[in-house]
């Protein structure tokens, strides 16, 4: 299945949420993502540009838009950046097909 990275923010009122009420908010990523057909591999807070990464193997693009969607209507984060991780052997896949493929491709302006 393909993996997916999430990072974003926390807002404002989750932040204060869980200052008054610490939570672990993995398990309840898990479950959801679960209910989305696949599984979190990893959920991490951090410090710098984003205040959380996860990471979940879904069976596509369309679950995994699902789960990103239900997190940001919940309200509790905000920015919300997902992005599809390829392994090195489905990366060298990739690029060896890629090769095939514009072997063929005239880029726009170029001659025939």
């Amino acid at each position: 299945m393909p993996i997916f990275v999430t990072q974003g923010h926390y807002s404002p009122d989750a932040i204060k949420g869980m200052i008054a009420n610490p939570e672990d908010r993995a398990e309840a990523v898990s479950k959801l993502a679960q209910q989305a057909g696949g599984r979190m591999l990893a959920y991490y807070v951090t410090l710098g540009e984003h205040d959380f990464l996860v990471v979940c193997e879904m069976p596509g693009h369309k679950e995994a838009s699902m789960l990103v969607l239900t997190a940001a209507a919940s309200g509790g984060v905000t920015d919300v950046k997902t992005t599809l991780a390829m392994t090195t052997a489905e990366a060298k896949e990739v690029f060896a097909a890629t090769g095939k493929l514009a072997s063929g491709f005239r880029p726009a302006g170029g001659g025939s």
